[in-house]
């Protein structure tokens, strides 16, 4: 069974915890180890999480499966993007499902319902950032009908930097 519920400030270790092994699982290897651990311990710190969780800008969501946590979304209505022309764009800022639950179709189910969200809030497309060696995820959001709009750089630490595609749906 799969539930997708709002997540509060009271799911900040969760979500910490969660988005630490997924980025580890998917990006692990895009930059040098202490690269990636230094961004995960700035990015994924309860501290981090927090802060977001309590911008009102940010729409999280956790996916559970059968009752265990799956993984996670972050939408943002209106997040300008210097490569699109509308002002009524939803930024997918980080959706993440845990290894385990891959192939589950919970990715899907949650990009949906992140899809959904953003036209019930009177946008016009979703874009996000994708790091160009995460094959699995380009073929995910191809799938889904997005698109490689620009090349650009993902900052992971002061010294290293990955390659990303913006990609973009309109709806």
């Amino acid at each position: 069974m799969i539930k997708i519920i709002k997540a509060t400030v009271e799911d900040v270790d969760l979500i910490s915890e969660v988005g630490k092994i997924s980025f580890l699982e998917s990006h692990g290897i895009s930059g040098p180890d202490g690269d990636i651990k230094q961004y995960m311990d700035k990015a994924f710190s309860i501290e981090a999480i927090a802060k977001e969780l309590n911008d009102k800008k940010n729409n999280y969501y956790l996916i559970y499966y059968n009752n265990s946590i799956a993984g996670y979304s972050n939408i943002i209505y209106n997040a300008l993007n210097p490569k699109i022309e509308s002002p009524n764009i939803t930024k997918l800022d980080r959706l993440y499902i845990l290894k385990e639950f891959h192939g589950l179709k919970l990715g899907t189910s949650l990009f949906e319902f992140n899809i959904q969200l953003s036209k019930e809030n009177k946008q016009t497309g979703l874009w996000l950032y994708v790091w160009t060696g995460n094959k699995p995820a380009l073929a995910f959001y191809k799938k889904a009908g997005m698109e490689i709009i620009a090349n650009t750089s993902f900052k992971i630490t002061e010294n290293h930097s990955n390659p990303n595609y913006w990609m973009y749906k309109v709806y």
